[in-house]
């Protein structure tokens, strides 16, 4: 038997321990367990239960162990922008505050004081997002500096998960571009900017690259949970490794990572910095091997995610999605509104909008859903356009991966409103290349377009034109 590995994929609502090993070429699956998460409200922040996250990801280690399934090693990615702080004995300072949290409110003007907005994009070429980890290390320098000051060293969520199960501290790259304090040329942190801003630099890690070996389990995590294997950071930005698993042989790729948010872009070798990839609010995520993800965030299903918890009852998502599809209601809203970040009842707040613009207003789960996918589509269709524009290239298909892959109705909305082929699949991109990296690392993958190929021949891809 081929050796075993194990990714655990952590979004935002839910976590799961994917085991896989290598066979005929093909990478099989093997789902281990799976976990609720969400943010909790905790002295008066929206906050992640990191203990619980933690507790849980060895608990589907233990699952391994119990099922004779010894991974060689482990990996975790989750979403990105968010950190932890430790202090001198690496205790944690503070609450583990979630990206959607209000404590950034008015923190970007606080960082325009120190450096202008078009100087930092120019530095950086990530765009702007009140949530971005340097939006969130200046709220804490202006309401709480005592724990700057206090802390030692700051990890990125999965960074700070590798380091509870090796004892090694350490960033990842990809996820600590997302930051929005990692220079693009460089490749390394911004020591000038940080300085700039206050921030103490001594917490900023060693950045490494996905598929560095980072150690082995800590003696207490072995004994607690039966084994011991390596411990090998993926892409640990989830998209990072949602994109290593587009199953292309072609670097002129769009793509969308399609769950929580949407991520559409494609693949260049170098950062585009420039004034009207700012203006166009795309952003320039490190990707693996030093590839860029040059891509837009969009708000994504997010926001049926919500409608579904409101008023969906008991519905399943492909039940919303073919009841939406039933639907002609032709209204539209602008899926990228900051308006639909964290509203307090998001059905409503995409009813008020159609009010506001002096369209039918949807009512019911049906209605509210297909105007959130059409306006979904419409939203991929301009990203496509800005971005063929920008790079001066044509797009001949849209690959679509991750849990969005499964939306059917949308799917067929996005090549109707783009005019471009789509190919949905894998939904498990994210666990996939997750495990890809470890495999490449390990040399049981040869390189990119290897794992690629090898995605493409595992899993079924559907086309939609």
């Amino acid at each position: 038997m081929n050796p075993y590995y194990l990714a655990v994929d952590i979004g935002a609502s839910s976590g799961r321990h994917i085991l896989a090993h290598l066979e005929d070429g093909k990478m099989v699956l093997e789902e281990i367990h799976r976990f609720p998460n969400g943010m909790v409200q905790k002295d008066g922040e929206n906050v992640w239960d990191v203990d619980e996250l933690f507790a849980q990801i060895k608990l589907g280690m233990k699952k391994c162990a119990e099922a004779g399934k010894i991974p060689v090693s482990i990996g975790i990615d989750t979403w990105g922008v968010d950190f932890v702080l430790l202090d001198a004995e690496g205790k944690r300072i503070g609450n583990a505050v979630a990206y959607r949290d209000g404590r950034t409110k008015g923190m970007d003007e606080e960082v325009y004081k120190k450096i202008p907005e078009d100087e930092l994009y120019a530095r950086t070429g990530i765009q702007k997002a009140i949530f971005n980890t340097i939006y969130q290390l200046m709220a804490l320098k202006v309401k709480k500096p005592e724990q700057l000051e206090k802390a030692e060293t700051m990890l990125m969520m999965p960074d700070y998960f590798h380091y509870l199960l090796s004892g090694v501290a350490a960033t990842e790259y990809t996820n600590a571009t997302t930051g929005q304090l990692v220079g693009p040329v460089t490749k390394d942190w911004d020591m000038e900017l940080i300085e700039k801003l206050g921030y103490p630099k001594k917490i900023f890690q060693k950045l490494v690259t996905p598929g560095t070996v980072l150690g082995e389990l800590t003696e207490e995590i072995q004994k607690e949970v039966g084994f011991n294997c390596k411990v090998v950071a993926p892409a640990t930005h989830d998209t990072g490794s949602a994109v290593i698993a587009v199953p292309t042989e072609s670097d002129n790729t769009l793509y969308i990572s399609s769950g929580t948010w949407s991520l559409m872009g494609t693949e260049l070798m170098e950062a585009n910095c420039s004034r009207e990839s700012k203006l166009h609010n795309l952003t320039n995520e490190g990707g693996y091997n030093y590839r860029f993800r040059f891509l837009k965030n969009i708000m994504g299903l997010w926001m049926i995610q919500s409608v579904k918890k409101e008023i969906g009852g008991n519905l399943g998502f492909g039940e919303i999605c073919e009841q939406a599809s039933r639907c002609t209601i032709p209204s539209i809203v602008d899926a990228n509104d900051d308006r639909f970040l964290a509203p307090a009842n998001m059905t409503e707040e995409v009813q008020a909008a159609c009010r506001e613009s002096g369209q039918q207003v949807p009512e019911g789960i049906a209605e509210v859903a297909s105007v959130i996918y059409n306006s979904l589509a419409q939203c991929y269709a301009k990203t496509i356009k800005e971005i063929e524009e920008i790079t001066g290239q044509k797009y001949d298909r849209i690959h679509i991966v991750g849990g969005g892959a499964n939306a059917e109705y949308l799917n067929i909305l996005t090549a109707k409103a783009t005019g471009v082929p789509v190919y949905a699949g894998p939904t498990e991109a994210t666990a996939i290349g997750n495990l890809a990296a470890q495999m490449m690392s390990a040399g049981e993958l040869k390189g990119l377009k290897d794992a690629r190929a090898c995605v493409y021949k595992s899993f079924e891809i559907k086309k939609y034109q």
